[in-house]
């Protein structure tokens, strides 16, 4: 493989970034297999826990006054807790069946042909000046899909730009920096919204009943961060992380050439398919007492549909993929099926392996009490220094951020903070909204650079189909421009709302 390096600026500031991602792509690299890293990271954990234990090291917990005491995991307890749960920590672990079931589809549609007939038409409808915004925007807009965007949008970044004649791994970094670092941010409503506004709300009955948050009350602020955050993520790739790679000329198994008739016909016939799928799924979500609505309330909000969105997903995929397999021939027997479905899968090994220390890590982790004493102990901190005011909320954002590197679910973790962080701000005179919004910056802008999201495998695996050095270094120096500049571009624009008084959301502003 050779990289022939573009016309780079030679200024000071350009080499002295340079340096700085080689540097840290030359510490990435030292950085153990992702397996082995957990499988340190349990040990320490062991380790840390039995400390704390025998330091009768507890917390109170503020809503039911219980007393909760760190738990070794040296004890006999731990042991049986740990024979008898580790498979189900490992077959329960919430990414391994979204990855698993979304591979499977996203493996047909791509082994069929589809994907790439599908890029390939859209790479010529789209300017070529724009590829890079528009594949952000994509890319936020894929959070409606929540993690299966994790698992879609690298391969489709690569292929969007090495379709365009750019280099791929600058299509993988741009698309994971939308899915990661801006992960909460959207034009619509997706399910975090709705998963979190529930939280909150809970947690505002602690000091106001009246007071409830709906999955609207950020829209404002995230909408225009969309807009906001696609633009710089654009300028970061074009000027920044693209420039380093310099021009892909390596020969990699996905060639897109221009789209042959028969692969247009297929296409009209499946976008026929696919259009008529989504009304018959909108049928089923919209009208009101429809199938697929909540039946208990009558709305979409914690409806079969918003829960159930992998399947169909998944469905959408097989359906399409099938169709166009059939239509293009690539998929001429009924056992072509299952082998297109199934060869998507062998390339997971890896990551099922991973994902296997990763769920005996966070459960251990949960099994202690270790993150429910760091939560309660974080919230304790900022109530005995008795900071008001912007800087508090900053300092919440930071304990919200470091909790979600240890704790994979973004709404575990609120679960965790919002009945300790909420009711002290709004005694502070805070809409709960807004700190939930300050919750949400902190847990995206580290997502993708954090070593135990178990989605930067799949995002590697991706990489490696392009360069033969797709490593964690690699992967590090292309991601940390992004996450470094929304850590400092997306708290600002926090406090330029705050400080302007805008509202958040329809009706809802940063202070009660």
């Amino acid at each position: 493989m050779e990289l022939k390096k573009t016309g780079l600026a030679s200024d000071t500031q350009t080499q002295k970034m340079d340096g700085v991602l080689k540097w840290i792509e030359t510490i990435g690299n030292k950085i153990p297999d992702p397996t082995l890293l957990f499988v340190y990271l349990i040990g320490l954990l062991i380790i840390i826990s039995a400390a704390l234990s025998a330091a009768h090291v507890s917390i109170v917990n503020p809503l039911s006054h219980k007393t909760v005491m760190v738990k070794s995991l040296l004890s006999k307890e731990a042991a049986h807790w740990f024979l008898t749960e580790m498979v189900r920590n490992f077959t329960s672990f919430p990414p391994l069946g979204v990855v698993l079931a979304i591979t499977m589809g996203i493996g047909l549609v791509e082994k069929t042909g589809l994907l790439t007939a599908s890029i390939k038409s859209l790479v010529y409808v789209i300017p070529k000046w724009c590829v890079t915004f528009a594949l952000v925007m994509i890319a936020f807009l894929s959070h409606l899909a929540s993690d299966v965007a994790f698992v879609i949008m690298p391969a489709v970044g690569a292929m969007v730009f090495y379709s365009a004649g750019r280099h791929p791994l600058a299509g993988i970094s741009t698309a994971m920096a939308g899915v990661g670092a801006g992960f909460t941010a959207n034009l619509l409503i997706a399910t975090t919204d709705v998963l979190l506004a529930g939280i909150s709300s809970e947690a505002s009955k602690i000091v106001n009943p009246n007071v409830l948050v709906s999955p609207l009350d950020n829209w404002f602020f995230l909408s225009f961060s969309v807009l906001f955050l696609s633009i710089i993520t654009t300028l970061i790739t074009e000027k920044i992380v693209e420039p380093r790679l310099g021009v892909f000329t390596s020969n990699v198994a996905v060639k897109l050439e221009d789209v042959t008739v028969k692969e247009k016909k297929a296409l009209r016939i499946t976008g026929i398919v696919a259009a008529l799928f989504i009304i018959v799924v909108a049928l089923l979500v919209v009208p009101e007492g429809a199938f697929l609505r909540n039946s208990q309330t009558g709305l979409v909000m914690g409806s079969p549909f918003l829960r159930g969105i992998v399947p169909i997903i998944l469905f959408f995929f097989i359906v399409t993929g099938v169709t166009y397999g059939i239509k293009s021939g690539s998929i001429q027997k009924g056992k072509d099926f299952s082998k297109l479905m199934g060869e998507s899968i062998k390339s997971l090994s890896g990551f099922i392996v991973l994902v296997f220390f990763i769920a005996q890590f966070t459960a251990a982790f949960t099994w202690a009490n270790m993150g429910e004493v760091l939560a309660t102990a974080g919230a304790d901190f900022l109530t005995n220094i008795n900071m008001v005011g912007l800087p508090a909320v900053f300092c919440f954002m930071v304990v919200g951020g470091f909790c979600s590197i240890f704790i994979a679910s973004g709404s575990a973790v609120w679960a965790l903070l919002a009945p300790m962080f909420i009711p002290m701000f709004m005694y502070l005179g805070y809409h709960p909204a807004f700190i939930q919004l300050g919750f949400r910056i902190a847990m995206s802008v580290l997502i993708p650079i954090n070593p135990l999201n178990p989605f930067i495998s799949i995002c590697i695996k991706v990489m490696s189909e392009y360069t033969n050095d797709a490593d964690m270094g690699k992967y590090l120096s292309l991601m940390i421009p992004y996450s470094v500049a929304f850590l400092l571009i997306w708290p600002a624009l926090f406090a330029i709302w705050y400080f302007l008084g805008l509202p958040i959301g329809p009706g809802v502003f940063p202070r009660l």
